[in-house]
């Protein structure tokens, strides 16, 4: 058994997959795995290490698109980004094994768009399942996020998302706020997202953030957020108070990032094992 261990990402695994088709060894003799995951070697396999190739990467990009369709494609790159629970890396189906057996089922079939149907497959079934995960994340960050105005006029906006969403956050603002300049941090990963006003966006590691500059507030921003907070404790009507029901419609995990619930944060730390860090 040929393993291919490749990076955890778009590139990366799409590099992974474009090394398999170009080995030729026969795809029931190949396995893909992510270094992250990789939990010690196993007898009777070769293990080979792909590194990400851009343009390898862009030809199954391409691919993907051009025979599975827009959809499909997005939710192939959803589930790369999705975050893999502990539980789920004992299942024996790693993330990029799912993809590249997922990718390997649909170029075969005569509608390749119809793939993410086969949920009958384990593999197929494991890509949707990572896909809505992802998908559900980030559709719930784009109407939680929250920017806030620094002193130099920088929007800025820190999220903790367990999938790696930031691209498609980045790519939904950049396309709401074109005329202004904003940063999306994931404090998770230490990435961010800068954008430009009048261009794109570009993503950035971060390992050394600056906490004193993304704390230092405009003097308008200051006053609307004691704004904000009189007009939601104002409008609060003690008897009808429903913690249960605050839960549902804003999980605690997105509460360290929002104004109004910012006296939650410290109890919010102490609830590891629900936001699953």
């Amino acid at each position: 058994m040929k393993v291919l261990v490749c990076e955890n990402s778009i590139d990366g695994i799409f590099s992974g997959i474009y090394r398999a088709y170009d080995s030729r060894y026969g795809h029931n003799s190949i396995r893909l795995t992510t270094l992250d995951v990789l939990d010690g070697y196993e007898l009777f396999c070769e293990y080979e290490e792909v590194p990400v190739n851009p343009e390898n990467s862009r030809k199954v990009a391409d691919t993907l698109h051009n025979r599975m369709g827009q959809e499909v494609y997005s939710e192939i790159c959803h589930a790369i980004n999705a975050y893999e629970a502990e539980k789920d890396k004992r299942k024996n189906i790693s993330k990029a094994e799912a993809v590249y057996k997922t990718v390997v089922l649909g170029l075969s079939m005569e509608q390749s768009s119809k793939i993410l149907n086969y949920l009958g497959n384990p593999y197929v079934a494991r890509v949707f399942q990572l896909a809505r995960s992802a998908g559900n994340e980030a559709h719930h960050l784009l109407g939680f996020l929250r920017f806030s105005e620094l002193e130099n006029g920088t929007l800025f906006a820190r999220i903790h998302p367990r999938n790696n969403v930031l691209t498609v956050l980045a790519e939904h603002f950049a396309d709401r706020l074109p005329m202004e300049n904003f940063i999306i941090y994931d404090e998770n990963r230490k990435t961010a997202a800068l954008h430009k006003k009048g261009s794109g966006y570009l993503l950035a590691e971060v390992p050394d953030a600056d906490e004193e500059f993304m704390n230092r507030f405009s003097d308008k921003e200051k006053e609307y957020r004691q704004l904000w907070l009189e007009f939601f404790h104002s409008i609060a009507i003690e008897a009808r108070k429903n913690p249960r029901l605050q839960r549902q419609n804003i999980p605690r995990r997105f509460r360290q990032d929002t104004v109004e619930l910012a006296h939650e944060r410290d109890s919010i730390a102490g609830h590891k094992t629900e936001r699953n860090y």
